[in-house]
């Protein structure tokens, strides 16, 4: 059995599926919570699914970019499993995974703070920092995958919450495992687009989320 796991948005999810891929479970976190919740949400999972711990084979985890708390929160859960559980662990980039989760959809949103987001459009390689009022006027029409509290801020009147986040990083991580692909614990870390408060060079000192 596999666990997934997303909080880089309020909207955190977790998920429970087969080595294949197939889901067991899955269920949503309280609206604007910060992850906190994401182990409460396991243990219910497992006791609905009369399965134990023990059960799991690997888990994924989804390493944004987005809540910064919220990655730290459920990227400590998930190493605590794999190291506890002797398990391998899958790091999946957040804002692919809700794009694969949701084919329709233009375009990807996390926040980056009070005045930027995360802006991951279909086809680009990569996510990119953008204003907050800079953002696409097109958004608004076209189908996007974002938090619902930022999406209400932003008159995004065709988001989709990314409530099957944790399923889709379940699948990624099956299809990785399947190839034999896992990643180290030790070093897996989130994805942060821009430098933590008094860094401006990678190389100007070590830096560590924890």
């Amino acid at each position: 059995m596999i666990i997934g796991l997303d909080a880089a948005s309020p909207d955190a999810s977790v998920a429970l599926l087969e080595p294949s891929g197939e889901l067991i479970r899955s269920s949503v976190g309280a609206a604007g919570g910060q992850g906190e919740d994401l182990l409460g949400i396991l243990l219910d999972l497992l006791a609905d699914a009369d399965r134990r711990l023990t059960a799991v084979s690997a888990i994924g985890v989804g390493l944004g970019p987005g809540s910064f708390t919220g990655l730290r929160a459920a990227l400590s859960l998930a190493k605590g499993l794999a190291i506890g559980l002797e398990r391998p662990i899958v790091g999946v980039p957040s804002l692919w995974a809700w794009l694969e989760c949701e084919p329709n959809a233009q375009a990807a949103l996390s926040r980056a703070g009070a005045a930027q987001v995360h802006l991951l459009l279909r086809g680009w390689p990569e996510p990119r920092l953008v204003a907050v009022d800079a953002l696409p006027t097109g958004l608004a029409n076209h189908p996007v995958v974002a938090s619902l509290d930022l999406a209400a801020e932003r008159h995004l009147t065709s988001a989709i919450g990314p409530t099957g986040a944790a399923e889709t990083i379940g699948r990624v991580a099956a299809r990785r495992l399947a190839a034999g692909d896992a990643d180290d614990v030790a070093r897996l870390e989130p994805l942060y687009s821009q430098l933590p408060r008094g860094i401006t060079r990678l190389d100007e000192r070590e830096i560590r989320w924890l």
